[in-house]
């Protein structure tokens, strides 16, 4: 067999073949395939760029860390769940946001979900802080967590001026 005769429309060298013409290659059963095989591999590939893939693993929640001046403020965004479905603890300066997010229902029969369902355990080392004036918010499946920096801790940042004149040796 030829590879020409599988391929499913016509060119203008092979008239008088018995080819398909261009007008039936999208009901050929071979045109149909390749079709197919290309949307299931950009269906399998489309969500490899997405950021909470990259490395390999889901890291839910995402967080937003800020560091100002006095404190360290760690914003985690959980829709979904309430404040009794998540803990915060603070060990040897290690930030540790845990929980669990359960689905709604134990029904097998969806037939897609982009939700995230499971346990999660967030680490931040934050390093040098105040334990006692710690605080911890949850409001509108937004968890806030201020950790005031330690009075050694900010004594610790030397500035240092940068002298324009200043010669070399």
């Amino acid at each position: 067999m030829n590879v020409h005769d599988l391929v499913p429309w016509s060119r203008s060298s092979d008239r008088g073949r018995n080819l398909p013409a261009a007008q039936d290659a999208a009901t050929s059963p071979l045109f149909t395939l390749h079709r197919e095989m290309n949307r299931l591999f950009d269906d399998v590939f489309r969500g490899f760029d997405s950021p909470a893939l990259r490395g390999g693993h889901v890291t839910w929640p995402q967080l937003e860390v800020q560091d100002a001046d006095s404190e360290y403020r760690v914003t985690a965004e959980l829709p979904g769940l309430e404040e009794k479905d998540v803990e915060v603890l603070l060990e040897d300066g290690v930030l540790i946001l845990r929980g669990e997010k359960r689905a709604e229902t134990e029904d097998r029969s969806r037939a897609f979900s982009e939700r995230v369902y499971g346990r999660f355990e967030r680490r931040l080392a934050l390093g040098d802080i105040d334990e006692d004036r710690l605080q911890a918010r949850f409001r509108n499946g937004v968890l806030t967590v201020i950790a005031p920096k330690s009075e050694q801790s900010q004594s610790r940042v030397k500035r240092i001026p940068i002298n324009a004149g200043m010669t070399s040796h």
